[in-house]
């Protein structure tokens, strides 16, 4: 999947999309050689690569950062950049400023979390020529108003309003949205309501999409194990047996071998 054009032309073929989130170059190339449709660089990366406990300290330099790397090793993937904290809230004209610099360092779209506040600006980028990617549910950069990581839509009012705002995104021009973590069963009536893609991470099976994080997929966080992940792989275990084999093979003389010396 190499745009935008062709995740909205899924959904018409009732095609699912598979999406994941990737930070740097050397598993960007692992994804481009995958099947996998979509690749994000999100926001999420001040959590992941950085170390923090929330999205909160990503700003535009560290997107930049990562976008440019996953970029030159999946050039031909399509590559949707999270748009960080309160980038999108200040002045139009430093939204666009951030904006342009994501477009440059590789985004060929940006992701925006909520709606409210946020319809006109998505409708402005839209209108100057960018695709935006919603995000709705459970919006990280919020975390602290929303009191934690939790489950987003439970009551009616709650899920009525993410319905509502999930119409209101499509209408401001969205190519698609993320849901994270809502029912599954609001997850499907959203997207039964739209036209456009629905991605979902803790949203069910009834969304048009899937996306994860590459390193929570690959087991590579053993700490981190909500209800919604699935892994594929003991990655963390994998390297930390590698890395105990090598250890040992350099201790007791067995690297590197006279067949990985020179002459």
């Amino acid at each position: 999947m190499k745009s935008p054009a062709e995740m909205a032309a899924a959904r018409s073929a009732g095609r699912p999309i598979s999406m994941v989130t990737c930070y740097d170059y050397w598993s960007a190339r692992a994804v481009a050689a995958s099947r996998v449709d979509a690749m994000l660089v999100g926001d999420s990366a001040a959590m992941v690569m950085h170390g923090h406990d929330t999205t909160i300290p990503a700003d535009v330099d560290m997107m930049c950062f990562h976008a440019s790397a996953v970029r030159r090793g999946a050039p031909e993937k399509l590559l949707v950049v999270d748009m960080p904290f309160l980038a999108h809230r200040h002045s139009l004209d430093h939204t666009m400023n951030a904006v342009e610099r994501l477009v440059r360092s590789g985004a060929q779209a940006v992701k925006i979390e909520g709606a409210d506040g946020t319809v006109d600006t998505v409708r402005h980028i839209v209108d100057s020529g960018v695709d935006v990617m919603g995000h709705l549910g459970l919006t990280p950069q919020s975390v602290h108003r929303l009191g934690g990581f939790k489950v987003q839509g439970r009551n009616e009012e709650a899920a009525l309003k993410l319905a509502e705002d999930a119409r209101r995104l499509e209408d401001a021009g969205c190519f698609a949205v993320v849901l994270e973590m809502v029912p599954s069963e609001l997850a499907g009536t959203i997207t039964r309501s739209l036209s456009i893609p629905t991605i979902g991470i803790g949203a069910g099976p009834l969304t048009t999409g899937q996306v994860l994080v590459l390193q929570d997929m690959l087991g590579l966080q053993p700490d981190f194990r909500p209800k919604f992940l699935r892994t594929w792989l003991d990655g963390f275990d994998l390297i930390r047996d590698a890395l105990d084999r090598y250890d040992g093979d350099v201790k007791n003389g067995g690297f590197p071998s006279d067949e990985e010396s020179y002459r």
